[in-house]
């Protein structure tokens, strides 16, 4: 009989390349085993890419397994070739320790951490035990295990071989090994997981393991495929750029924002990667996004549950508020923050800080093209500053109207929002 977490895994198209599949199934249904993901502090903060691994990991927990969360502030110094075309920028040591922090704040909002618990995740840093083996300690060790012609063959870098792959970069995968056996001998791991891209180095793990133990060992690995859009352009983009869990580069908002967006020919598919609702809800929000796609239903369970998992209920209620008060246009409803939050990507104008009357205002800020269209926009009721109607065609933009004595939300009919900012 297929395992149930197996299943639930391939239901959800989480499995791709696998190194037992049947192995790995065995030792699943016999017992509950510790395996790890690993995190790279590149930056800050991880963004949605990074967590489709660490949320399969999450999966096994709830399944009674035991994760082993590993922030690589030793790897991190070096950097992964995989799925690269150039080599990565070098970070100081006091940035990838920052970086660590950073991160290790993030995986708590998705594992389960309490002490309490026989299968509590643990998190752990490599640089405790790679920032303490000397180099001729590593080449010993590690170095003379495998051959120049097996590492050449792996796809992380033979990709790189035409631009060219440093001799750091090159020795990644050896210390991503290094991590798999201290894993092993020191916490019984018995599985690594990751994206696609790593599967040459998760691969090579598991033969240096064969290599400094013996030919009995058993541990798996296996990815995940890459997350794409139905339409073929790359997943997690926006057009600020990379959509981050932390709330300063991403406001829960906008992260809100990003899910409920998603095309319905996507989000049945991101319901199964992102979320753990179970099968049969997921099932019958598929059915929604065929019969009443005007409801949005699927993107709503969506975004709530993405929102609430990175930010929080307190963020989440917030990002729905804004949602709606947008959707309303009752912006009376919104603190100064959220305002700003809410109208972070809409069209802006910049101008001084003196009394404007407010036909010359929406034609200064671009909001109307003349000052007999402003006219007649603002006697036909279609401009609003701050979510109040303006139809007196006396009415004067001042230090009153300004929040934060900063800025100023003019809306022009029923969308065309314009944040006006003051010097």
């Amino acid at each position: 009989m297929t395992n149930e977490l197996i299943q639930d895994l391939e239901w959800r198209g989480l499995l791709y390349q696998q190194t037992d599949a049947a192995g790995m199934e065995k030792l699943l249904s016999e017992e509950k085993i510790s395996l790890y993901c690993g995190v790279d502090p590149t930056a800050d903060s991880m963004h949605i890419g990074h967590i489709v691994p660490l949320l399969t990991l999450r999966r096994f927990q709830m399944h009674g397994h035991k994760p082993v969360l590993l922030v690589g502030g030793a790897t991190g110094m070096v950097g992964d070739p995989s799925g690269r075309s150039e080599e990565r920028q070098l970070q100081t040591t006091a940035q990838v320790d920052q970086n660590v922090q950073g991160i290790k704040k993030q995986l708590e909002m998705i594992f389960d951490f309490d002490a309490a618990s026989d299968n509590a995740a643990k998190l752990v840093n490599n640089k405790d035990w790679i920032g303490k083996l000397t180099l001729i300690d590593f080449l010993r060790d590690y170095g003379k295990l495998l051959s120049v012609n097996y590492m050449l063959a792996k796809d992380n870098v033979a990709s790189r071989l035409d631009q060219g792959i440093s001799f750091t970069e090159f020795s990644y995968m050896l210390m991503q090994a290094a991590d798999f056996v201290h894993l092993y001998d020191n916490h019984g791991v018995r599985m690594q997981i990751g994206g696609s891209d790593q599967w040459g180095n998760i691969t090579t793990g598991l033969e240096v393991l064969r290599r400094t133990h013996d030919e009995e060992t058993k541990a798996y690995g296996f990815t995940i495929p890459l997350v794409t859009k139905a339409d073929g352009t790359k997943f997690g983009k926006t057009a600020g750029g990379a959509v981050w869990l932390d709330a300063k580069k991403t406001s829960p908002y906008e992260f809100y924002q990003f899910w409920i967006n998603a095309a319905d020919s996507d989000v049945v598919k991101y319901l199964k990667i992102f979320t753990f609702l179970s099968r049969e809800e997921i099932e019958a929000l598929a059915v929604s996004v065929e019969e009443e796609p005007h409801l949005r239903k699927a993107q709503k369970a969506l975004a709530q549950a993405m929102t609430s998992l990175v930010h929080g209920e307190a963020a989440l209620e917030q990002a729905e508020r804004i949602t709606q008060a947008l959707f309303s246009g009752d912006l009376k409803a919104l603190s100064v923050e959220e305002m700003r939050d809410a109208f972070k990507g809409v069209p802006t104008a910049e101008m001084a800080k003196e009394d404007k009357n407010i036909v010359d205002f929406i034609v200064e800020a671009g909001i109307s093209s003349s000052k007999r269209q402003a006219r007649e926009d603002v006697t036909n009721g279609a401009i609003s500053i701050n979510g109040d109607r303006v139809q007196d065609l006396d009415f004067v933009v001042d230090a009153s109207v300004r929040l934060d004595d900063a800025f100023t939300i003019a809306r022009r009919g029923k969308k065309k929002y314009t944040m006006v900012t003051f010097n």
